[in-house]
């Protein structure tokens, strides 16, 4: 059954809050012998990222310097990298990253999948507005260019904005969909997955949702069930993130953090990038869902697999003690 949830997130608006104040102790911070990595540490994960432009901005005022490259010369490793993550504008890092998972040899699938199949309509325009504009390239075209078959038409799909804003639900239009998807998949020797791309990328997030409750009705099996026997590869994985992202966003990015911190060595970067991203929106119903799905606290973990002041930025933005 869809779950229902009210976003918590774990970093609201400081108030009072006072940009001139928080550039003036940043710039003391760093500043002199030594780098105070409490202070920043103090200041940048207790704000908002729109109150964190406001304090580069004083300090590109005030100081004519660049908050940004200031910190990059202070600091360094994976605390760096959650510190400049958390100053970048959101939208701006989300395709930083998007960028990084294509480039150079091979492509990095499950980024592509994490950030374009979890987002509304709304943020894949800010997301392809921005990455044209920091990369002077469409964000679809250079997808084509790393990605192939029926997952490439998927994502594709996805960027071109196709998917209908949430203006309510159609319970009749969701069963036809339904049926569509049935006689596409199990119904069908081979599978059509043309039909399965088109609903999954077309339909919005709450039609979804209603959709895959109706084919539980015409087919007596779940969605997830349905994808795993017609569909493989990154298709599926693109997929289920969909499914799960339309039905419960905190289990999808909840099983994400722990794949990141499950066997050999941290996926850090994955670690930074859902933390970070995930703070303003959802990440007190991450921790729960962490919580609730493998019996540990994400802070926990965290603390494992992190050290120092890495493990410090990270702690704070969870909202752990």
């Amino acid at each position: 059954m869809a779950v229902v949830y009210n976003p918590i997130p774990t970093v609201r608006p400081m108030t009072p809050f006072s940009a001139a104040d928080d550039g003036i102790a940043l710039r003391a911070a760093m500043k002199g012998f030594g780098t105070d990595e409490q202070a920043i540490i103090d200041i940048l994960t207790k704000r908002t990222n729109s109150q964190r432009q406001q304090i580069a901005k004083f300090f590109t005022e005030e100081y004519g310097r660049d908050l940004i490259e200031d910190l990059k010369s202070e600091l360094g490793g994976h605390f760096e990298d959650v510190i400049v993550a958390l100053v970048i504008p959101q939208v701006d890092y989300l395709c930083k990253e998007l960028h990084h998972a294509m480039s150079g040899l091979g492509t990095d699938e499950e980024t592509l999948i994490e950030i374009l199949c979890s987002k509304s309509n709304k943020e894949i325009k800010e997301i392809v507005d921005a990455y044209e504009r920091l990369y002077d390239r469409p964000l679809a075209e250079h997808l084509c260019s790393e990605t192939s078959g029926d997952f490439r038409r998927l994502l594709t799909l996805i960027v071109t904005g196709v998917r209908d804003d949430p203006d309510g639900v159609d319970p009749d239009k969701a069963r036809e969909k339904a049926e569509q998807l049935y006689a596409a998949g199990e119904l069908k020797l081979g599978t059509d997955e043309e039909v399965f791309n088109r609903i999954l990328a077309h339909e919005s997030f709450p039609q979804l949702k209603q959709i895959f409750e109706e084919y539980k009705n015409v087919s007596g099996r779940t969605i997830e069930q349905a994808l795993q026997d017609e569909i493989s590869g990154e298709l599926l994985d693109a997929m289920l993130a969909i499914v799960e992202n339309v039905q419960h966003p905190p289990t999808f990015f909840a099983k994400r953090l722990h794949k990141a911190c499950a066997g050999l060595g941290t996926e850090d970067r994955m670690l930074i990038r859902i933390i970070v991203s995930r703070s303003e929106i959802d990440l007190g119903n991450i921790k729960q869902e962490y919580e609730r799905i493998y019996d540990k606290t994400l802070e926990s973990v965290v603390k494992g697999e992190t050290s120092g002041d890495y493990k410090r930025a990270l702690v704070a933005l969870i909202g752990g003690p």
